[in-house]
């Protein structure tokens, strides 16, 4: 794990082992995978320092020696800061996780007026600490989904982790209730995805749509009611992917009537439990379980720190 400490708007590494040897230029586009833009604008503006002085980016780095960066400048909002009751899974000064609750979009569609969304809850949040409220956001659920969601502090974070995400070095997983008896106890569903010609937000599976990749493995089967509870983890992140891929193996979401489901609940039974990353900073491991906020009648069974 990395040695770090933040003293203002600047962040302290001790230089691991790992690093001995590359440049600070091997650590922003090899290492970070930052974006070029973002790497030029951190060189030009003499963002990084080493032992307190201007570092050459060409110069290998030593174990033990103090680089700084200049992550933590205030930037104006995107989004205007509301406050709404959240619950906090993980924060350091680079990522906050948050459990959202279900009914509550992600981001707004039109930030000069939706005020009610996970990311001006976060704003305000973070405002309310005297922290920069520009958070972003790195993946989404949509409006009816609970569960996990990441949100990185700072532009060179957003950029780490989108990039991580884009990579499938952050696993998302979800627990979801399905309609009928799903014999196959593990498979992985291989199906792309595109829209739907005749409505205008439902998707479907294509063979000219996008790729998309779910793992799944069946937790539970209630053969009275026959419903199956299972565990799945995504290598995309397609809109709707879970709910499609379901719907058309036969097995729809319970509650999602959008792609068959009967609405038996309010919403449908899908709720993002677990998320996992290295730390791009501190190079921890983090593992964030979010607990059901609701749908306790379907998913009381279901122990969340075991998935």
């Amino acid at each position: 794990m990395n040695i770090t400490k933040r003293t203002g708007e600047w962040l302290q590494i001790i230089v691991p082992a790992e690093w001995e040897g590359i440049t600070v230029e091997d650590l922003f586009r090899t290492v970070w995978r930052a974006p070029k833009k973002l790497t030029h604008h951190f060189r030009t503006e003499n963002k990084v320092l080493l032992e307190g002085n201007r570092v050459n980016w060409h110069t290998p780095l030593s174990a033990g020696s103090r680089l700084q960066l200049h992550l933590f400048e205030e930037e104006p909002s995107q989004v205007i800061p509301t406050y709404h009751e959240i619950n906090i899974l993980f924060e350091d000064d680079h990522v906050l996780l948050i459990n959202k609750p279900p009914f509550m979009n992600t981001h707004p569609n039109n930030p000069a007026v939706d005020t009610d969304t996970l990311m001006n809850a976060a704003a305000f949040y973070l405002l309310s600490k005297g922290e920069s409220a520009n958070v972003r956001q790195i993946h989404r659920l949509d409006r009816d989904t609970s569960g996990a969601i990441l949100f990185a502090k700072h532009a060179l974070g957003g950029a780490v982790l989108d990039h991580m995400l884009e990579k499938r070095e952050i696993k998302r997983t979800y627990i979801a209730g399905v309609h009928g008896l799903v014999n196959k106890r593990k498979g992985i569903l291989n199906m792309p995805i595109g829209r739907d010609r005749h409505h205008a937000t439902r998707r479907r599976v294509s063979p000219t749509g996008q790729a998309a990749v779910t793992h799944y493995e069946v937790l539970e089967i209630n053969k009275q009611k026959e419903y199956s509870f299972i565990k799945c983890w995504l290598e995309t992140g397609r809109t709707h992917q879970i709910r499609v891929h379901f719907s058309h193996i036969g097995h729809p979401l319970i509650g999602d009537d959008l792609y068959g489901g009967e609405r038996v609940t309010n919403r449908q039974a899908l709720h993002a439990a677990k998320l996992e990353f290295i730390h791009p900073f501190t190079l921890e491991l983090i593992n964030c379980h979010a607990p059901f906020t609701d749908l306790s009648e379907f998913f009381h069974h279901i122990d969340i720190n075991k998935i």
